[in-house]
């Protein structure tokens, strides 16, 4: 089991948002945003303020995925 983080940049490639983007918007550095796009997990609070900036729910940015 893990989780996926790919919904977060699909969003983000819909809306036109590039990663400094998301940074200047978030406060978050770039070494958490590379977490997230390596699947890694990250505090709670970081997808808060993700959801936040974003107007969107957990579920918007993220999936568990199982294995098989």
């Amino acid at each position: 089991m893990a989780v996926s983080y790919k919904k977060l940049f699909k969003l983000m490639i819909d809306r036109d948002i590039k990663k400094k983007d998301l940074k200047d918007m978030t406060g978050l550095s770039y070494g958490s945003i590379a977490k997230l796009e390596k699947g890694y997990n990250v505090e709670m609070s970081v997808l808060d303020k993700i959801c936040v900036e974003l107007k969107c729910q957990l579920s918007d940015i993220a999936e568990i995925t199982f294995d098989d």
